[in-house]
């Protein structure tokens, strides 16, 4: 079993990427952390071999931590879970040994794709036969599977119900959805029932109302 340890500032997030772990075989959640201190104490007392890792914590950024482990010695591999875009920061993350980046907010399915592709590279073993072989190897790691939305729903789309959901901090119905993108109630249904299933959203009936209560969704996987 590949032993993880999750570093996440945000419980709800933390949870959230444990239960995604949990999941997928051959992976095993062995502890979780919520700060830069709190991580270094983990991993004094619990071997691992990959982190989960926020870059932005309380006690401050990711990276940093990364740093002050690999001058313990410290050589756990690291994929960077995070909402940083910044370039510079990417090269100085991979510089430190950050194998994968999974931007968030990202689906099950998504980090699935990392940790397989992940163990896949671990697996590798022996001399490699050639240039291909090598190449192969490495290429677990660097080309990941396209996502691929179920038929009818479209990127774009889906970008702009995420947002306007994130920026909904009580939710929002089929029906304001629909109404603040300029689409249809049952089209806003669609992709809201997608970030439902995806687990980056949750629905609960509207109550209040004369008549069968609309639901309403929530978005759940929200982080820094």
């Amino acid at each position: 079993m590949i032993q993880v340890l999750i570093v996440e500032d945000d419980p709800v997030v933390a949870d959230a990427h444990q239960l995604y772990v949990g999941r997928v075989p051959g992976f095993e959640v062995a502890a979780v952390a919520h700060s830069r201190a709190e991580a270094a104490r983990a991993l004094e007392r619990t071997p691992v071999d990959l982190l989960l890792l926020d870059l932005y914590l309380p006690d401050g950024h990711g990276l940093r931590l990364l740093r002050s482990l690999r001058a313990a010695g410290h050589s756990a591999d690291v994929i960077a879970v995070t909402s940083a875009r910044d370039l510079a920061v990417v090269r100085e993350g991979v510089s430190l040994g950050v194998v994968q980046y999974v931007l968030k907010p990202f689906t099950f399915a998504t980090l699935r794709d990392r940790l397989v592709r992940y163990a896949e590279f671990r697996a590798a073993a022996g001399e490699a036969s050639g240039q291909d072989e090598v190449d192969r190897a490495l290429g677990a790691l660097r080309t990941p599977r396209p996502a691929t939305l179920p038929k009818g729903l479209s990127g774009p789309t889906l970008e702009a119900v995420t947002r306007a959901l994130r920026s909904a901090p009580d939710g929002a119905t089929a029906t304001t959805a629909g109404e603040t993108l300029g689409i249809s109630r049952i089209t806003a249904r669609r992709y809201l029932e997608h970030l439902v299933t995806s687990g980056r959203a949750v629905r609960s009936p509207r109550y209040g109302q004369v008549g069968r209560p609309e639901l309403r969704y929530r978005w759940v996987a929200e982080s820094r």
